[in-house]
């Protein structure tokens, strides 16, 4: 008997996050994970306490010129991040 059916293990995975509403805490862990991989080690060097709240991704930083640096390019980094990770996780940065 053959069925047609069938779904790829990885779909029923994605299938089963969003019914438990475990998708969206996943993507954000995936994209603070992503944060030295997109911006480089140097200037995650300078970043810690990287949080998300309400699709915004709050960054604190060590140094008052790469704060205005990036604050330049967060639509940039907002695209980047949200590439990586595949899925629209946040619309905003705010860097403190």
């Amino acid at each position: 008997m053959k069925r047609n059916d069938a779904q790829s293990i990885g779909q029923l995975i994605r299938a089963y996050l969003r019914q438990e509403s475990l998708e969206s805490p996943l993507n954000e862990r995936r994209l603070i994970n992503a944060w030295p991989e997109v911006v480089g080690p140097t200037i995650a060097s300078y970043t810690d306490g990287l949080f998300i709240r309400n699709q915004t991704l709050h960054v604190h930083l060590t140094s008052a010129p790469l704060r205005q640096e990036l604050m330049m390019a967060r639509a940039l980094l907002v695209r980047n991040l949200n590439r990586h990770v595949g899925a629209q996780v946040i619309t905003d940065i705010v860097f403190r």
